[in-house]
């Protein structure tokens, strides 16, 4: 099910917010170039809040230990080894949709 989670500009960019939902929290970034990703709120590392890192190109850093995870594909990029899962995104206009069940906002972070 697709849910409706706010507009593009409810993101500043190169920040994140952060949505609950039945399955974990849900960080959605948006890049310089008003691209817009969601992954799973958790670095596979340590559990830091990717939420809270640093959004460059099309990756994130994790605010503990700087791993940089691919907006994309989730996939940590080398030479540390693990994945965050990715969550469907839908921009229409500039409408932000999520495939997730029970999906709320809690915030912005930037």
């Amino acid at each position: 099910m697709w849910m409706e989670i706010g507009t593009v500009n409810d993101i500043p960019k190169l920040g994140a917010r952060v949505v609950q939902s039945g399955q974990g929290d849900i960080a959605i970034f948006r890049t310089a170039d008003d691209e817009i990703f969601a992954l799973f709120d958790r670095c596979p590392h340590k559990g830091g809040a990717l939420s809270q890192g640093i959004v460059h190109g099309k990756a994130v850093a994790c605010p503990l230990h700087n791993w940089n995870i691919d907006l994309v594909t989730g996939e940590v990029k080398g030479p540390d080894n693990g994945c965050s899962r990715t969550v469907p995104v839908s921009v229409s206009g500039d409408i932000i949709r999520l495939q997730m069940p029970d999906v709320k906002a809690t915030g912005t972070h930037g």
